[in-house]
């Protein structure tokens, strides 16, 4: 039985993209050495290249890659100088080998462990983010390194580094508890957010939505409520992340990115909707209101409305006022001024607008919400600069082709659909 070359790397990579975490957080439990499971992943990629054209897929992909990393940690800690040191983690991967299924479909999940590990004090927080997507998110390098606006060389060398550390500094892989927990939580949030954000709105190609990415994060999102039951702010990202993937069926038309005052709100998951709002609703009980809880609030607020026209845009105003104080940036400003532009005046939202020009100067929703403000204004030839702009920095094709159908009816031209 034979496949074709092509058959098998996309279903390498497919896999890959779905349950790397699973299967490095897995390996790294009975290895007990981060650096040295994800060498046993590679190991057995490279092995499944060359099995699988011959052989044909596996029925359990993720079964076969863990089995044969497995092995070749067996194979690595046998040959080790300090062979005796090794003979823990060898009865472990024995073991791990006796107990495995027949089919291989049952891994154990050690995700949340892998995520604290990426998280670690020892590290700073941009390693924190970028390892997580590497290693649970399954991202490549180079989609890493534009996400963080860096060369992918710096990006692999930072990668690499964290990497050695980890084992170097045998730092466990462990859920901590007490204070240490309390510490490592709030940058455990904020991967997860992050995790959510680049599976929603894709940085760069063909796909819009990684729905895979947004599954992941909500899976997580899960694990810390369970991990910590009655902490406000993990049941806020929660909520926030469940009613923002809620639109994801609206987001794009014909592969045309739709904004939010245009889609098509049947499109909207009331399911997704119904719990985001019973999470949010329980965690703004508790009475320790932060900033995860006010963006989802946000969220709710635009679920609630029937059309943009009829949204709250006061309220939601308040509560990016609120959140400013909370977690003052230049992000929460922008979104401001898009609220008060609804709610208040597209000149009062320019001038909010206007002085991050600097700051924000290379992120592309700025420039597309001030192009949009200048358009309502009937100020045309600098709406058309400012979606020039967005369009110079934008690398989706679901997006490059709104911002080409706006250039386009300013100008009066004929509308563009993304090329295939």
């Amino acid at each position: 039985m034979t496949t074709a070359p092509d058959a098998v790397h996309t279903a390498i990579e497919y896999t890959l993209r779905q349950d790397r975490g699973r299967l490095i957080s897995a390996l790294t439990a009975v290895i007990g050495d981060f650096e040295m499971a994800e060498g046993c992943l590679q190991d057995a990629t490279i092995a499944a290249l060359k099995d699988w054209p011959k052989n044909g897929i596996p029925k359990s992909r993720r079964g076969w890659l863990l089995q044969v990393a497995r092995r070749r940690a067996l194979d690595r800690f046998r040959r080790a100088k300090d062979f005796s040191e090794k003979s823990t983690q060898i009865m472990v991967l024995e073991q791990a080998e006796i107990d495995a299924p027949a089919d291989n479909h049952d891994i154990p999940d050690h995700r949340l462990r892998l995520i604290f590990t990426c998280c670690h004090p020892a590290l700073d927080t941009k390693t924190h983010v970028a390892l997580t997507l590497r290693t649970l998110g399954g991202l490549t390098t180079d989609e890493i390194a534009r996400a963080f606006l860096d060369k992918p060389a710096t990006m692999g060398q930072r990668l690499a580094r964290a990497r050695a550390k980890i084992s170097k500094s045998r730092i466990g892989f462990e859920i901590p508890d007490g204070a240490e927990l309390q510490d490592r939580m709030g940058s455990v949030l904020a991967v997860i957010y992050l995790i959510f954000n680049e599976g929603y709105a894709t940085t760069k190609g063909v796909r819009p939505i990684r729905v895979d990415l947004c599954d992941e994060a909500i899976f997580l999102a899960r694990l810390m409520c369970d991990l910590s039951p009655e902490t406000p702010e993990i049941e806020g990202l929660l909520a926030l992340i469940l009613l923002t993937h809620s639109r994801r069926a609206a987001r794009y038309h014909e592969g045309v990115y739709t904004p939010l005052d245009q889609q098509d709100r049947s499109l909207w998951d009331q399911r997704r909707i119904s719990e985001g709002q019973t999470v949010l609703e329980r965690a703004l009980k508790r009475g320790q209101i932060g900033p995860y809880q006010l963006q989802a609030s946000i969220a709710a607020l635009h679920c609630e409305a029937k059309s943009s026209q009829v949204t709250d845009w006061a309220q939601v105003a308040a509560l990016y006022r609120l959140l400013a104080q909370i977690e003052p940036s230049a992000i929460v400003t922008l979104n401001l001024a898009v609220a008060v532009s609804y709610g208040e005046g597209v000149q009062q939202a320019l001038d909010l607008l206007d002085p991050l020009a600097d700051r924000l100067t290379d992120y592309q929703p700025y420039h597309a919400a001030r192009a949009d403000m200048l358009r309502r204004m009937g100020r045309g030839p600098e709406a058309i600069a400012a979606y020039g702009r967005a369009l110079a920095i934008t690398q989706t094709q679901g997006e490059v082709a709104f911002l080409q159908n706006r250039i386009a009816e300013i100008s009066n031209q004929p509308k563009k659909r993304p090329s295939a």
